[in-house]
């Protein structure tokens, strides 16, 4: 009846229920579960150019279009929408030292440290703090520290975690913004027994720090914004997870080569 309603002669309706697949149809069923396999490995962060990324790896010779359009077949995209906030670069700084300058290239690691705090939100505890640092060159978190109170103790225990897990051996800049946490006496003693360069961002300019406000950012995105935690401890549990398991090891970068830090640096080794 519909093949008559259709116009449509009932043997080409056979022909195609039982015309085999085509290698295209096959190759793409395939690629879907792969897509699919990456994407919940990632729990969901990943978006199309970093799946395109690791099935090259894995030897899939395809355009980012194309997994783009098997993404929307599957219904999937990455868990992660950017904001932006716009900022004027026309504030001048008139106090302390800018050395980094916006000037976030590297040739080598334990040259550039960049440092800030954020906040994490706790059901028992209300708002807990995390101060982060990261290597520039690597993109590594190599230092960070999570409490329940936002004080210059904080951002000198992810100083200190920085600077015994770096070992750097030359003067390093260690930029950071102007709060109290980071000018206080305690951090600048601290930064000086270390041999380390303080450099501070322009009055309102998270420009000046963008690699470690992008790396809040993505902790946000990617982890905290989808999940509410009871209490301190599985906070602080949550975040070392991120960093430690997912972020330093697991997530590539394309500032790096679509490597994780982890895997830079490692090679940054063999090739020294």
């Amino acid at each position: 009846m519909l093949c008559t309603v259709l116009k449509v002669a009932r043997s080409s309706y056979y022909d195609r229920k039982t015309r085999p697949k085509s290698k295209r149809t096959i190759e793409n069923e395939k690629l879907q579960k792969e897509i699919m396999r990456i994407y919940l490995a990632s729990k969901k962060r990943y978006g199309a150019p970093k799946i395109h990324k690791k099935l090259k790896e894995a030897g899939w010779n395809i355009s980012i279009k194309r997994v783009q359009r098997l993404m929307r077949k599957l219904k999937i995209r990455s868990i992660v929408h950017k904001k932006f906030k716009p900022c004027s670069s026309k504030n001048k700084d008139v106090e302390g030292k800018n050395l980094l300058k916006r000037d976030f290239s590297t040739t080598d690691t334990n040259q550039k440290w960049v440092s800030d705090i954020t906040y994490i939100h706790t059901v028992q505890n209300g708002w807990c703090y995390l101060a982060s640092i990261m290597d520039l060159h690597t993109r590594k978190i190599i230092g960070y520290a999570f409490d329940k109170s936002m004080t210059s103790d904080l951002t000198i225990k992810a100083l200190e975690n920085a600077y015994f897990n770096a070992n750097p051996k030359d003067n390093v800049i260690l930029h950071s913004d102007r709060g109290s946490q980071y000018t206080s006496a305690e951090y600048t003693k601290k930064a000086n027994e270390f041999n380390l360069l303080q450099s501070f961002s322009g009055k309102g300019n998270p420009y000046d720090n963008a690699c470690i406000e992008s790396f809040h950012a993505i902790l946000k995105k990617e982890e905290v914004n989808h999940k509410r935690y009871r209490d301190f401890t599985e906070a602080k549990f949550a975040i070392f997870k991120f960093i430690e398991s997912w972020y330093n090891k697991e997530r590539i970068h394309s500032s790096i080569d679509y490597m994780t830090p982890v895997e830079y640096e490692n090679q940054l080794r063999l090739t020294a």
